[in-house]
């Protein structure tokens, strides 16, 4: 008897562990007298980040391990978390594509989170069928795609056991200048630029405004060189 309900304790614990596991995370940025922390479940969190991506030697931007089958995808990823938990990696960002299942696996087998990062039109964007290489932040059908796409992302993943947090962009004021991702010169006498970039970081707002509305429980900051800012519920 006393076997059995010592069996039935500790299978009681494991299912409370797992459903702990297995619930998205509430996560927030507390700004008092003490300065700015990242808040995970009531408990302060310390990142120690890093880029990930996956390319085998021989592929290159055109591959994705996502429409990889699964046996490859997951020795793809038990062999790269493990290396990174190893090192005390607690957080990886991710660009989307991501599918919501694997962040929750890399979370679930190796306590790693994913910050996931919509581009935001950083590297051009398909608009009516053809592809447009500098993003005009003021056009009506960049606006709509790129707030139908946070959206659609925010609703994807809010409840995913995993995520960390949003991030919007990258770098997007090197955009108004440059065509794709090619380096070039920052004109800084061309002030035309200072009205595209309004209409950019207006659209940026927006945005958070609209994924703050669908998600409370996961932060989001934009990712620009003039600005790094933090948005919370």
């Amino acid at each position: 008897m006393k076997t059995a309900v010592q069996t039935l304790v500790l299978s009681f614990l494991s299912f409370l562990s797992i459903s702990a596991m297995a619930q998205a995370d509430k996560v927030s940025v507390v700004n008092n007298q003490e300065g700015m922390k990242l808040v995970v479940n009531g408990n302060d969190f310390f990142i120690n980040g890093m880029n990930w991506d996956y390319f085998p030697i021989g592929t290159n931007f055109t591959y994705s391990l996502w429409k990889q089958p699964d046996d490859i995808i997951r020795a793809a990823l038990d062999e790269e978390m493990s290396m990174l938990k190893n090192m005390g990696v607690n957080v990886v960002r991710q660009y989307t594509g991501v599918p919501a299942r694997w962040i929750q696996y890399i979370y679930e087998k190796y306590g790693i989170y994913t910050m996931l990062n919509h581009s935001f039109g950083r590297y051009g964007l398909t608009l009516g069928g053809a592809w447009v290489g500098n993003t005009e932040y003021a056009d009506p059908r960049t606006r709509d795609l790129l707030l139908a796409e946070v959206k659609a992302m925010t609703e994807e993943y809010k409840n995913t056991p995993g995520l960390l947090l949003y991030l919007l962009g990258n770098e997007n004021n090197y955009g108004l200048f440059w065509e794709g991702a090619e380096t070039e010169d920052i004109p800084v006498e061309d002030r035309k630029s200072t009205t595209r970039a309004t209409a950019m970081y207006k659209l940026f707002n927006e945005a958070s405004v609209a994924m703050k509305g669908i998600d409370k429980s996961h932060p989001w900051p934009c990712a620009t060189v003039t600005c790094f800012s933090w948005k919370s519920s």
